[in-house]
C-alpha cells in the first residue's frame, strides 16, 4: 500500500501542479485580454469582439476549478478545528478520514454530474447565445477535469494521513 499510495501521491502532485499551471496562464491570458480591450476602447474607440463572454465562459471557470487540487494538497482550504484540536491524535485521524470520505463523495458527485453536462454540451456542440457563434462546450471540461483532480489530490491526502498515522 505504500507504494501505491506514494504513486498516488506523485500522480496526484502532478496532475494539481498541471492543473495550476493552466489556471495561471488563463488567469495571465484574461489580465491581458481585458487590459488590451479597455486600452483598444480608450485609445481607439473600438473593442475585441465577445471579451464577456471569453472571460466569463472561458477564463473565469479555468481560474476557479482547476487549481482547488493543488489548494487541497497544499492543506490550504479554509478549516475550522477549534472543537477537534483538543481531541486525541486517533480521534482526529478518524474525524480526518470521514472528513474526507465526505469530501470524496461530494467532489465525486459534483464531478460526474459535471461530466454528463460536459459529455451532453459536446455532442449538442452547446453555444452561447451572443451576435456571433461562441462554442460554450469546450469549457464545460474544465469542472470535471477540476473535480477529478479535487478527487484524487483528497485521496492522496487521506493517505499520507493513515500512512503518517495522524491527521494533516
Amino acid at each position: 500500500m505504500t507504494t501505491e499510495g506514494t504513486r498516488l501521491e506523485i500522480f496526484s502532485t502532478w496532475l494539481s501542479k498541471a492543473t495550476l499551471v493552466a489556471s495561471t496562464l488563463f488567469l495571465a491570458l484574461m489580465a491581458l485580454h481585458v487590459t488590451l480591450d479597455v486600452t483598444l476602447r480608450f485609445l481607439i474607440g473600438t473593442s475585441f469582439t465577445g471579451t464577456l463572454e471569453v472571460v466569463s465562459f472561458y477564463y473565469m471557470i479555468g481560474v476557479v476549478f482547476l487549481p482547488l487540487a493543488y489548494v487541497e494538497l497544499q492543506r490550504e482550504h479554509i478549516s475550522v478545528d477549534v472543537l477537534v484540536g483538543r481531541f486525541p491524535a486517533g480521534m482526529q485521524l478518524v474525524i480526518y478520514l470521514f472528513a474526507g470520505l465526505l469530501g470524496l463523495a461530494y467532489f465525486g458527485l459534483l464531478g460526474y454530474q459535471s461530466l454528463l453536462d460536459a459529455m451532453r454540451a459536446t455532442g449538442r456542440l452547446e453555444t452561447a447565445m451572443a451576435n456571433f457563434t461562441f462554442y460554450l462546450w469546450p469549457s464545460r471540461w474544465a469542472l470535471p477535469l477540476g473535480f477529478a483532480a479535487m478527487c484524487l489530490a483528497t485521496l492522496a491526502n487521506m493517505i499520507k494521513a493513515i500512512r503518517l498515522r495522524h491527521a494533516l
